[in-house]
């Protein structure tokens, strides 16, 4: 019941439907004013539907040059495992290594593999197609959000997040499930944990002694999201502007970073990008926990109102927008992938 009344108080656990309501009515001014509900595919012409729904996250990284992301590999549904490992060897992927689908939603699906019976196990799990990446070696993570007019050159970052991840401190009494149960956010990820972790939560970490249970800064995974936009500076500017402009034809969205120190990524050294999303993108900014929720409504106005132009004006040099029967059939398809990934 605590634990009920935690999520209804702070807004950031709010169902992606509650807090969207507000957002629905600018959207549907929006498609009226384009004559489209699927304006958004002309937002990125190169990502398909724009990063709005469906889109390969193989096929956005091939978009960018390679020396920006990890190692990657695309595995069908259905593969064997030893053309996977024979895959692993070829590109010199080693354990562990991270596993997440390729057409995915919020960070489900994605785990840490650390040795082959764990990745067989999530082979013959998977009834989607993945990727295995290179574990990135950083320690740090943020999310920085992009906006560039089609008609300019430069574009701006219009936010950034930081990502505190799902990590417990031992006090050489309490076992790891108790140190979750101490933090309500932690509290939240319990049964997921239990799922993965098993017995190993029942372990006692040493005085001070800390333990990553989640090495990616997903929200719905218990990273805790803070507004980093104070860490905006020129030299970062420019340094994704030149990574962005690299990209053809993207003018909206979100780069999911990891780094080593702020100074040297600011300079392009020692970062890879987790992933690059599209117009789904969220200004991730706003979750948190000292915004209140009209910040929230008040930034998501301001990005999806940038969206719009920005797709506008896409249309005006011969960008189509997404045919509505076109546009309803990808909408299903995302629904139901969303559904498989949602129950693996």
């Amino acid at each position: 019941m605590k634990l009920f009344f935690h999520k209804v108080t702070n807004w950031e656990y709010w169902p992606f439907q509650v807090l969207y309501v507000p957002i629905y009515f600018l959207w549907a001014y929006y498609a009226i004013k384009a004559r489209s509900i699927f304006f958004f595919n002309a937002s990125n012409p190169k990502i398909k539907n724009g990063g709005f729904i469906m889109e390969s996250k193989k096929q956005i990284y091939d978009l960018l040059p390679k020396k920006y992301y990890p190692k990657t590999i695309l595995i069908r549904e259905n593969s064997d495992l030893k053309d996977i490992v024979n895959q692993l060897v070829e590109k010199q992927i080693y354990f562990p290594l991270i596993a997440k689908p390729d057409i995915g939603l919020r960070g489900s699906g994605v785990k840490k593999i650390k040795t082959v019976s764990e990745l067989k196990e999530y082979a013959e799990k998977a009834n989607f197609d993945f990727l295995v990446q290179d574990l990135i070696p950083f320690k740090n993570e943020v999310g920085i959000f992009y906006v560039r007019h089609p008609l300019q050159k430069n574009g701006k970052i219009t936010g950034i997040v930081s990502k505190e991840f799902l990590i417990v401190t031992g006090d050489g009494i309490s076992t790891i499930e108790d140190l979750l149960k101490k933090t309500p956010r932690f509290q939240l990820q319990l049964d997921v944990l239990k799922e993965e972790y098993g017995d190993q939560l029942h372990q006692i970490l040493r005085k001070a002694e800390t333990l990553n249970l989640v090495p990616f800064g997903n929200h719905a995974r218990g990273a805790k999201f803070l507004d980093g936009s104070d860490l905006i500076t020129p030299k970062l500017t420019k340094m994704i502007n030149e990574i962005a402009t690299q990209i053809p034809e993207f003018y909206f969205g979100r780069f999911d970073i990891m780094y080593n120190t702020f100074e040297e990524l600011e300079q392009g050294e020692n970062f890879q990008i987790v992933e690059l999303n599209g117009a789904a993108s969220e200004p991730t900014h706003i979750y948190d926990p000292k915004h209140s929720v009209w910040f929230a409504w008040k930034e998501l106005a301001r990005h999806i109102t940038y969206m719009y132009e920005i797709s506008v004006e896409n249309h005006k040099m011969g960008v189509p927008y997404l045919d509505y029967k076109v546009g309803m059939r990808e909408y299903r398809l995302h629904v139901a992938q969303n559904n498989k990934i949602m129950n693996f």
